[in-house]
């Protein structure tokens, strides 16, 4: 048998490298960071301690890269075509189908981002990711004053300020948080047209009680 092209290797290793990324998002998702052991992650992965130490040595190298991919996913929301109205209008559907759609990661998200023990390690990736972050923060600016604000950077900060309450109220009360008629409603807050179609559900129920449900955050011993 002939031996593994340079191609194929370089293939299987990112292919062990994302089933690493995976279980380390599903397992921090599912007990916290420190719950979660390297034990479980590579068990989840189906790899060898050895493998996943080589590509990441610690815990903390596995939240630095999951926390980079979330900056960049974010930038990409951004990335809209349009008049001034409608690039607002996809922006808040796109982070608000995100958060619909990848609850997991935006609980380990905040949870990385606000455990005291964690915040250092995103405040390290927002540095490195400055320049991403700033052309994100320039574009919505951009978009603000085309749509004639006083302020574009209060505006700026108070949509993200907005979009972060929200994501934060869905990570925590999950299914009971009104997701689709707050799209609804941010939509109307910022003068835009009204949406024609259900983004997340045809037949959102009435807005009731935010109560938390047990299972979505495991406490840190």
């Amino acid at each position: 048998m002939s031996p593994r092209s340079a191609k194929v290797n370089r293939e299987l290793r990112a292919q062990s490298r994302e089933r690493i990324l995976d279980a380390a998002l599903a397992v921090f998702a599912e007990k916290g960071y420190h719950n979660a052991t390297i034990s479980e992650i590579t068990a989840r992965a189906g790899v060898s301690r050895g493998l996943l130490t080589y590509y990441f040595p610690d815990k903390q190298q596995l939240v630095h890269e999951l926390l980079s991919r979330y900056l960049d996913r974010v930038a990409q929301l951004t990335n809209v075509v349009g008049t001034p109205d409608e690039r607002l209008g996809a922006i808040i559907d796109g982070v608000l189908l995100a958060v619909h759609k990848s609850q997991p990661l935006q609980r380990m998200v905040l949870s990385l981002m606000t455990h005291p023990s964690t915040h250092p390690v995103f405040v390290q990736v927002e540095r490195q990711k400055h320049d991403r972050l700033a052309a994100i923060e320039d574009t919505l600016r951009e978009l603000f004053a085309a749509r004639g604000a006083a302020d574009p950077a209060l505006e700026e900060v108070m949509l993200r300020s907005v979009l972060e309450g929200v994501i934060f109220k869905a990570s925590v009360y999950a299914d009971g948080y009104p997701l689709e008629r707050m799209r609804r409603r941010l939509h109307q807050m910022y003068d835009l047209p009204a949406p024609d179609r259900a983004l997340i559900d045809e037949d959102p129920p009435p807005v009731g009680r935010l109560r938390a449900q047990t299972g979505f955050f495991q406490e840190d011993k």
